[in-house]
């Protein structure tokens, strides 16, 4: 069976990629200061429109529309990272709000501004190590990749305008965003984009010399 280039490093960093962002997204809804932009455009369309359905099966419905929009202006952005976002994601993001109410069950000020800080730098790591690896993103994380590379755009010009655009409409939805929604919409382009270019893409080519030793 012929595996691509650097197959294990690159599924390595989509797993813990997937993991980090996921993480990440239980310490935001601990902070308590809103939810990312994503999910501020699905929960405000949700409770304006689709109350009478399980959060879960409308988060499952506006997923598979956006995938279906990804395949067709550009399939490359879906691949085995794409499903194992799709996969596990849900499951930690609940495991890590579990985990951080066990930690801090009555988070002081001081703690939620901490979490949401720390929150954002695990998230934006995160997607740079899966957008890096290669091996597909999440069916919302592929609109602005895609922009980005059809159009020649920066980056963190995209991320920021397809995150303002869905808290825009979050908010026209009725659910306005939190002073943690605005944060990750203006800083998670810039962030992924740091962490490309310092550590995932480095990361990714990076290869082991072996020094030769001369025997006497």
């Amino acid at each position: 069976m012929h595996f691509p280039e650097k197959f294990a490093r690159r599924l390595a960093m989509s797993v813990f990629g997937v993991f980090f962002c996921s993480m990440a997204i239980g310490m935001f809804r601990h902070s308590g200061f809103g939810v990312d932009p994503f999910q501020c455009f699905s929960m405000g369309i949700w409770e304006k429109f689709f109350p009478q359905l399980s959060y879960g099966l409308f988060w499952s419905a506006i997923s598979l529309l956006f995938m279906g929009f990804d395949l067709w202006y550009d399939r490359r952005t879906m691949g085995l990272a794409t499903l194992i976002n799709l996969l596990l994601a849900g499951y930690i993001v609940d495991a890590s709000e579990t985990v951080m109410k066990l930690l801090f069950p009555a988070p002081a000020l001081s703690m939620r501004i901490a979490l949401l800080c720390v929150g954002l730098v695990i998230c934006c790591f995160g997607a740079s190590l899966y957008m890096t690896a290669d091996f597909g993103v999440s069916v919302y994380d592929a609109l602005a990749v895609s922009i980005s590379k059809k159009h020649s755009f920066p980056f963190r010009l995209c991320r920021i305008a397809t995150d303002l655009v869905c808290v825009g409409i979050g908010a026209l939805c009725g659910l306005m965003p939190g002073i943690g929604t605005i944060v990750t919409a203006l800083c998670m382009g810039p962030l992924v984009d740091f962490f490309n270019r310092t550590v995932s893409t480095p990361m990714l080519r990076f290869t082991h010399k072996r020094s030769r030793v001369k025997m006497a």
